[in-house]
């Protein structure tokens, strides 16, 4: 095999299937972290330092966190993400780019940045992460856990859990929009199983954090007054039947209350904290997959938009910290110990106007009332197309290391 031969540039075009596209633009990539970068130096507390863990760091918030972490606070941050390295003439994951682009800009400035590439739900993954940060890292200041995933298997049992979308009680019915056409459907959500129901609390419920935390807790890799963030969701009043009080939603109430016990497990151990942040609903690959997000969300865009209320990750992960949990800020808590992010898409003035849109929308008004430009061009950027100022004509290479 000729060993120059991942070094050959090609041309690349987008191909999605539904939520996600199989082609990865390394270039566009490239572009979208340095404008998350952009907006971390405007808060210019690089000196104050710190450690931190990210679980889930290759996309979405749990990148946004991390790349705050660094370039605003100057902080040292290890990741754990299962991004794939590109094959042959397919290219590697979004997170992968996402991630050696990271790593470079961060080391450029003299920053340490490293990630572990495994399962964070593995044993393996867990003892690795663990033996870097106490070599490379010193105790931890932050663990933000930021895991999507369609299935998890437990490393104590050995149990595989898979999750689903449904609604819990009884069926649901809604609309949907259909992305490719943008045309609206009606949709019905099933009642889930009880053992959907477990199963779904078994992926994406609070059982990893704890194991994570408790770890970090016996290897004393936590400073004193350590902070534990978990990412979780609760979105608007349209979406609670399939989603806030769906299988996922009994997730994230789990996730919850492991998080108030684990809470309490820190105070008293070493004076720190744990607690769920609820961020705005953004265009993921996961909130992608949903149709009656989908339209929900390119709703919620063109309002927000409209009020001057909208937010992007790295936006909402520079007030996550500014606001709340940077070093000596202590947060502002929900009734149920919660940091809200929501606040604005939660305002009772932005959710009676979706309400009304929802229940109005037809396919022939989807484009006057729905951000549809907004919403593609966020889904793109997730893997790197659609971004200002890059040549798509131009051939690029796709081996890029971490």
């Amino acid at each position: 095999m000729n060993p120059h031969h991942h070094h050959h540039k090609i041309h690349l075009t987008p191909r999605t299937f539904g939520f996600i596209s199989t082609v990865a633009h390394p270039v566009g990539l490239e572009r979208e972290v340095a404008r998350q970068i952009r907006v971390a130096c405007t808060i210019r507390h690089r000196e104050l330092g710190g450690n931190m863990l990210v679980l889930g760091c290759s996309m979405g918030y749990g990148l946004a966190a991390r790349v705050i972490a660094t370039f605003g606070y100057g902080m040292k941050t290890l990741g754990v993400s299962h991004a794939r390295p590109h094959r042959g003439s397919r290219t590697a994951t979004a997170g992968w780019y996402n991630t050696a682009h990271f790593h470079r800009l961060a080391r450029m400035e003299g920053l340490y940045a490293d990630t572990v590439i495994a399962d964070a739900f593995s044993r393996e993954a867990l003892e690795e992460s663990l033996e870097r940060v106490a070599r490379e890292l010193g105790p931890l200041d932050y663990l933000v856990y930021s895991l999507a995933a369609p299935r998890r298997t437990d490393p104590e049992t050995g149990e595989t859990f898979q999750s689903v979308l449904k609604a819990v009680g009884r069926p649901h019915h809604t609309k949907l929009i259909d992305t490719a056409t943008w045309e609206i459907s009606e949709g019905v959500f099933e009642a889930a199983t009880e053992d959907e129901i477990r199963q779904t609390v078994g992926v994406m419920g609070g059982h990893d954090l704890r194991r994570w935390t408790q770890a970090l807790l016996e290897r004393k890799l936590l400073k004193p007054g350590a902070r534990v963030l978990a990412f979780s969701y609760i979105g608007p009043p349209a979406t609670h039947p399939i989603y806030r009080d769906g299988t996922i939603g009994h997730a994230k109430v789990h996730m919850e209350a492991t998080c108030r016990k684990l809470d309490e497990c820190l105070r008293m151990e070493l004076g720190g904290s744990c607690h769920t942040v609820v961020p705005k609903s953004i265009v993921t690959q996961s909130s992608a997959a949903i149709p009656a997000i989908a339209l929900y969300i390119s709703l919620a865009y063109r309002i927000m938009k409209e009020k001057g209320l909208h937010e992007t990750a790295i936006e909402q992960m520079r007030r996550l910290f500014r606001e709340h949990i940077a070093p000596g800020k202590s947060p502002r808590l929900d009734e149920d110990g919660r940091i809200r992010l929501d606040d604005f898409e939660l305002r009772e003035d932005v959710q009676s106007e979706v309400q009304r849109r929802w229940e109005t929308i037809t396919t022939e008004t989807v484009p006057e009332l729905c951000d549809i430009a907004g919403y593609k061009e966020d889904f793109m950027r997730l893997f790197g197309f659609q971004v200002k100022d890059v040549d798509y004509e131009l051939p690029v290479r796709i081996d890029i290391p971490l």
